[in-house]
């Protein structure tokens, strides 16, 4: 893993200038030639997601393969997908970046799935990226929605409880591991999801990958 490229994507997610939906949602779009990278802010306190924890929603009509998500999340992502659909159908739109921070995860998660249902001419070239993700996908992960879900990459500050919620107790999950940062004990379950512990232990990596031994 590419910890420096983390750190940027990490550190660029926390300081962009967001357009704000009122249905909770932040985005910001950057143009690259043919890349857009799509980010994705954190709860700004005015939806409260907890609160459908125990419900979920399928998030097409019409489904071969039904598959579940948190109907809080959904319900956002498609607020934001009311001005993104054009640009994510955009055939010459070749590569997409997805990064969201906690409540953003959700959505970049959601987004990065969209596309590649979609668009499934864009397997591998569609790269998610996750910081502090709650989990999204209720119930059972079949084979076609895990396929549309490679390249998404859950990071979870090893203590961060949000990464663990909605509870599997109510049958939800990530489409895969997280990828692992930081030391169990360091911070309190809270705090371990706080952006200043992310930089942090994101910052510690990187500074590591660049030592040379000589």
């Amino acid at each position: 893993m590419d910890h420096k490229h983390l750190l940027t994507l990490f550190r660029a997610c926390i300081s962009a200038r967001y357009t704000h939906l009122e249905g909770g949602a932040s985005y910001a779009v950057k143009h690259d030639n043919h890349t857009v990278t799509i980010l994705f802010e954190k709860s700004n306190g005015a939806l409260d997601w907890r609160n459908n924890l125990r419900f979920s929603a399928r998030p097409y009509r019409d489904m071969k393969e039904v598959w579940y998500c948190h109907r809080g999340f959904l319900s956002v992502f498609r607020q934001v997908l009311s001005k993104l659909e054009e640009l994510l159908l955009d055939k010459s739109i070749e590569h997409f970046v997805l990064v969201g921070y906690s409540h953003g995860a959700a959505l970049a998660l959601l987004t990065h799935e969209y596309i590649l249902f979609h668009r499934p001419e864009l397997v591998g070239k569609v790269e998610g990226y996750g910081f502090g993700c709650p989990r999204v996908i209720a119930g059972a992960l079949p084979d076609s929605l895990r396929a549309r879900l490679y390249g998404f990459t859950v990071i979870r500050n090893i203590d961060d409880l949000v990464t663990h919620l909605p509870p599997r107790l109510f049958g939800y999950r990530h489409p895969a591991k997280p990828y692992l940062i930081g030391r169990r004990g360091k911070y309190s379950r809270i705090n371990a999801h706080r952006a200043e512990a992310y930089d942090e232990e994101l910052s510690l990596l990187a500074a590591r990958d660049t030592i040379t031994f000589t």
